[in-house]
């Protein structure tokens, strides 16, 4: 399905451009989001129509993103979840989360405004993104840890998880090294 893109879509165009796109994406997000009209002739007559508008629309929306976007770039959150020794969290950080911690900080955003490839899963300082417009994107921290005293040591910038992989390392080998005297006083004939 051809469509025309009101408003400038990652990946895809420009507002303006008439541009090929799958029959289930225009039917299911670029037509009922208001990002894109079907290409007609008519339809094409009407954007050359509003085109103005549109522009001037545009504009003002990535004015305002801009604005938001400087406040909030860098900014720094932290989401306390339980996690096991390794690090690994039990669940998930989504986008849903990192939305609400966002407004939580006295930022509005939706949900999908949150890009995220896949849910966080480990504990740790992530870089997450926020497109706050098409053309406006910036980059927030956001420090998952166990409790506020982790946060603000993984902030310092030490590593938990490599930390509690070697203290676990360390005790492997101080059972291994245990057994290996338990085994030789057997051999020696010692009772063990």
């Amino acid at each position: 399905m051809q469509v025309i893109l009101l408003e400038r879509v990652a990946k895809l165009g420009q507002m303006g451009e008439v541009v090929r796109v799958r029959d289930g994406f225009a039917r299911n997000f670029l037509l009922p989001q208001g990002k894109a009209l079907r290409a007609t002739s008519g339809n094409r007559e009407r954007f050359e129509r509003e085109r103005v508008q549109l522009e001037a629309r545009n504009l003002e929306r990535r004015t305002e993103a801009e604005a938001v976007g400087q406040k909030l770039d860098g900014k720094s959150f932290v989401a306390i979840r339980q996690a096991g020794e390794t690090g690994q969290l039990y669940g998930s950080v989504s986008t849903r989360d990192i939305a609400v911690l966002i407004e939580a900080g006295g930022f509005s955003i939706e949900r999908n405004q949150v890009l995220l490839n896949h849910p966080i899963k480990t504990i740790g300082v992530h870089k997450v993104e926020i497109a706050l417009h098409p053309e406006v994107s910036v980059t927030v921290q956001l420090n998952v840890a166990r409790s506020a005293d982790e946060a603000e040591r993984q902030a310092r910038g030490e590593d938990l998880t490599l930390r509690n992989q070697r203290f676990e390392f360390e005790e492997d080998e101080e059972e291994a090294e245990e057994e290996a005297e338990a085994v030789e006083t057997t051999e020696a004939g010692e009772p063990a």
